[in-house]
């Protein structure tokens, strides 16, 4: 094989697998809750490039592992529950390997004059 012929099979090579892995990133779910009120929590799933993920599945499991709310996200890509009284976390899961969680002491309410549009009431 010719040297130039080695290297360019190397570089499509490279260049394939850097493509692969760009596309798997392109897909990682990001998760967001915020307070409504004192009682509610309003979470919005997508991926990292920003897309909606309406169907996903998203739960609230107690620190004790016990599921305290399983549903799945509404056409805005949000779920809308009750604050539970006892310690919990958010699992935003959309496959193997592609999971997020949001603790409970990152859930607030959003700073004033800076509320994002899918807390918004339609």
């Amino acid at each position: 094989m010719h040297p130039l012929e080695y290297w360019a099979a190397r570089a499509t090579v490279c260049w394939g697998l850097a493509a692969a892995a760009a596309g798997a990133w392109a897909h990682e779910p990001v998760a967001r809750c915020h307070l409504l009120d004192a009682r509610t929590v309003r979470c919005r799933g997508a991926s990292n490039d920003g897309d909606l993920m309406p169907g996903a599945r998203m739960e609230v499991i107690a620190l004790t592992g016990a599921t305290l709310v399983e549903g799945t996200l509404g056409a805005d890509s949000t779920l809308t529950f009750q604050r539970p009284p006892e310690p919990f976390y958010v699992l935003f899961d959309t496959g193997p390997g592609l999971q997020v969680t949001v603790e409970q002491d990152e859930i607030t309410t959003p700073p004033a004059g800076r509320v994002p549009v899918w807390m918004r009431e339609p």
